[in-house]
């Protein structure tokens, strides 16, 4: 539990910082930088709130050792999204090559000792993709390319299971935020919706599913 405190801290911490990052960067030229805010407070409390159910769900430290630095990075990514509509390259695309030297070395701890990880993982990195696009087009929704760098990293360190999973729950939790979005006429029926967040909360849905 002591653990589990700690790392809530923690991930409260970062989602703080995090907010604070993609309010500032990629910097904008000629736009203000925004204060802190109430989105400030949800992320960070998002960020304790995942950072603590990791600590439950995997309390290993070699195993936490690696999802708290990765729960950094989607908070960035997150807080980005959420401010600026943009996954930035220079987070999405290292993930790739990370995701798959963990998963190749047996030290990913959503794959690690299971039957054929690798496969799982290199499955969902080539599928998760085709499906989003596929649906993309199908749907005629506004999903960017960053999205799609995130699902190849999403794939390889969730595989297949986890990363269906995951994706399930977080698009039924994130329909269900954005009927009330809607009913309280904060966005409109044409808003434009990123679509990292849903990818993210797969990614800690998929992380703390069994």
């Amino acid at each position: 539990m002591l653990t589990a405190l700690l790392a809530g801290a923690a991930g409260f911490a970062a989602g703080i910082v995090a907010e604070r990052i993609a309010a500032r960067w990629p910097a904008r030229p000629g736009h203000p930088v925004r204060g802190a805010g109430p989105r400030t407070i949800l992320i960070a409390l998002a960020g304790a709130a995942a950072f603590a159910l990791l600590a439950l769900r995997h309390p290993d430290p070699a195993a936490l050792a690696v999802l708290l630095p990765w729960g950094v990075v989607l908070l960035v990514l997150l807080a980005t999204d959420l401010e600026q509509r943009l996954l930035p390259d220079l987070l999405t695309l290292p993930l790739i090559p990370v995701c798959l030297v963990l998963l190749v070395a047996g030290a990913d701890p959503l794959l690690a000792g299971k039957d054929q990880a690798i496969l799982s993982g290199v499955a969902a990195a080539i599928g998760a993709p085709i499906l989003l696009l596929v649906s993309d087009r199908l749907l005629r929704g506004a999903l960017g390319l960053g999205d799609v760098k995130l699902a190849v990293s999403l794939g390889l360190m969730l595989g297949i299971s986890r990363f269906v999973g995951g994706f399930l729950l977080a698009s039924v939790a994130g329909a269900v935020v954005l009927l009330a979005l809607i009913a309280l006429r904060r966005i409109g029926l044409r808003s434009a919706i990123p679509f990292g967040p849903i990818l993210i909360g797969a990614a800690l849905a998929g992380a703390l599913l069994p």
